[in-house]
């Protein structure tokens, strides 16, 4: 990969944005990589969990703007061609969900600067650490357009909606203190070796637990969500009935109680329909 490195070491995946003299910007072989890893992770259930930190001076401070006057053209001359927009930002649009979607808890480590798309990224992630210097832009409208990947519509299930709205009407920074302070992130830093440090001791303590217990413990929160009360309550009698295991039970109390981390099956790999017989 040329935008990351990726490692998978004791169940623990670690993908690592890795162009740091660019930024981090997030141009059409960003989309293509990330895309990829992110769907051999969910395929393979190798990883329990998923940290993504950065390289250089920022996180990311976006999308490459070089890229809409270069590879892709945002045709606004015709209605057909102002249609296609939809279709670009739909594709878009899923490779941040499948961060979501993702079987496994994703933690983002985030220094410095996330600007723009960098914010629809982290917004699609279970857990956000953060350095003291770091801090949060919607940058979209500082360049006269709409944040479309994700920020407007997970932003607000994640913070004050007022402050999602002033941020988003006036482009301005939030500094990691606040967005502490909001619930925008879990934890943050005095430097990027104790954020990854923490994000990692994160992600160990997640890989102790069932994999599938974890796993379902991700889809009842998103579906509670994004659902009322009763609902959600009937979502999770029918995921616990399918994924409950009393071995999974006593196991996780015999650990707890020698103060060792739990022997579990991993998750089962997958496979799609349209590789089958190939």
């Amino acid at each position: 990969m040329n935008c990351f490195t990726l490692t998978v070491t004791d169940h623990i995946a670690h993908l690592v944005l890795n162009r740091p003299e660019a930024m981090n910007t997030m141009h059409p072989l960003f989309w293509r990589e990330l895309d990829a890893v992110l769907m051999q992770l969910h395929a393979s259930g190798e990883a329990r969990v998923l940290v993504i930190s950065s390289t250089g001076k920022h996180f990311s401070a976006g999308m490459a703007l070089e890229t809409f006057s270069g590879a892709v053209q945002l045709n606004d001359k015709t209605p057909e061609g102002r249609a296609a927009v939809f279709d670009l930002l739909t594709d878009m649009q899923a490779t941040f969900t499948k961060l979501e979607t993702l079987r496994i808890p994703v933690i983002a480590a985030i220094q410095g600067g996330c600007i723009g798309g960098a914010v629809d990224m982290v917004s699609a992630c279970c857990l956000r650490y953060a350095t003291r210097d770091a801090f949060f832009c919607i940058q979209e409208i500082n360049i006269g357009m709409v944040a479309d990947v994700g920020t407007l519509q997970r932003l607000p299930k994640l913070m004050p909606l007022g402050v999602v709205k002033e941020l988003a009407y006036t482009g301005r920074r939030l500094p990691a203190a606040q967005a502490l302070g909001y619930g925008l992130v879990n934890q943050v830093f005095d430097t990027p070796e104790a954020l990854l440090a923490a994000a990692l001791q994160t992600a160990q303590e997640i890989a102790t637990k069932p994999p599938v217990a974890i796993w379902g413990t991700k889809q009842a929160l998103h579906y509670a969500r994004d659902h009322g009360v009763d609902d959600a309550l009937k979502q999770m009698g029918w995921l616990q009935g399918a994924i409950w295991s009393n071995k999974h039970v006593l196991e996780a109390v015999t650990a707890m109680k020698e103060k060792r981390g739990g022997n579990f099956p991993p998750l089962a790999p997958l496979q799609s329909f349209k590789e089958i017989g190939q």
